[in-house]
């Protein structure tokens, strides 16, 4: 497991429509403020805070393909080459952090081979290397391209 010192939040939030909006500084725009949506707001402040990863090389709820399907990843990181580097994937916190949601982001790494898979409910976090053809349990986030 890896722990996460998450940064005070420093995050715009407000009513609208009756429900609350958070603005993605990142994306420079409002969303609905979701379970969900909160813990990558999160988890997004911490790696730019935290761990100091360029904001540049961070995209997130982008669309692939997986075959037939379009699937929408939460946060992929990438390298200075601009190749997927961390995958991570966001629950709600009540969502038990299972074989599923390890197969969901198994299922993605497919279409984006990155060499960190991430899943995470905002309380608990599991990370992956990527190692000799198999996964090797991580107990920190790597430092910014370390590996370099």
């Amino acid at each position: 497991m890896i722990r996460i010192q998450y940064p005070q939040p420093e995050f715009r939030i407000e009513t609208r429509n009756g429900q609350p909006h958070i603005f993605d500084a990142l994306r420079k725009k409002w969303l609905v403020l979701q379970d969900e949506e909160w813990i990558r707001q999160n988890f997004i402040h911490y790696l730019l805070q935290g761990m100091r990863y360029p904001k540049t090389l961070i995209a997130q709820e982008k669309e692939i393909r997986l075959g037939e399907l379009k699937k929408r990843f939460d946060i992929l990181v990438y390298d200075p080459e601009h190749r997927p580097w961390m995958l991570i994937e966001c629950k709600a916190g009540q969502v038990l952090l299972n074989d599923a949601v390890l197969n969901q982001v198994l299922r993605y790494h497919i279409a984006l081979p990155a060499q960190y898979l991430v899943i995470t409910n905002g309380n608990i976090t599991y990370g992956w290397k990527k190692e000799a053809g198999g996964l090797t349990s991580i107990d920190r986030l790597p430092e910014f391209f370390a590996h370099h």
